[in-house]
């Protein structure tokens, strides 16, 4: 016989909370673990998780336009590979695959459980930072550029 599990309000409650806590404690990470005065000093930087099909479940109350964008670049990458295994990390901060400039690099991060002696893919973490120089016509992270490949390296999944 097969056992179903009701959701009640108060078991999505306490899921929702534990997920976005999740989501606000990788920012923490980030912040406390990084060099960079984007991130440490001024918090330039979002975090989300993704169910395995990647869509939203969490995010961390970050910067909107990393959020809003976020999940287009995790779509690209699951569109772009097929396979993922433990300790894989996708870059991107290609515009037009969901990032926002160059400059706000997106990390994508496949979560494994262990079920039964083996790992077994329940979703992915996603961070996207700005980082202050990509390459680029100037250094910095912002210059006055007409096309995009002046303002850095494009990387793509």
């Amino acid at each position: 016989m097969i056992e179903t599990t009701h959701v009640t309000p108060i078991s999505l409650e306490i899921f929702r909370s534990a997920l976005t806590a999740i989501a606000e404690e990788m920012g923490t990470v980030l912040m406390l673990s990084s060099y960079s005065p984007n991130i440490k000093e001024r918090r330039d930087f979002s975090c989300a998780l993704f169910d395995i099909q990647g869509r939203l479940i969490a995010q961390a109350a970050h910067i909107p336009v990393h959020l809003g964008a976020m999940p287009d670049s995790v779509a690209s990458a699951l569109t772009t590979f097929d396979h993922f295994a433990p300790g894989d990390i996708i870059a991107l901060n290609d515009p037009f695959l969901g990032g926002s400039h160059l400059p706000d690099i997106t990390l994508i991060a496949p979560i494994y459980v262990e079920i039964e002696h083996e790992p077994r893919l329940i979703g992915f973490a996603a961070n996207r930072a700005h980082h202050s120089d990509v390459g680029g016509m100037s250094p910095g992270s912002m210059p006055l550029a007409n096309e995009i490949y002046q303002e850095g390296s494009l990387s793509r999944p």
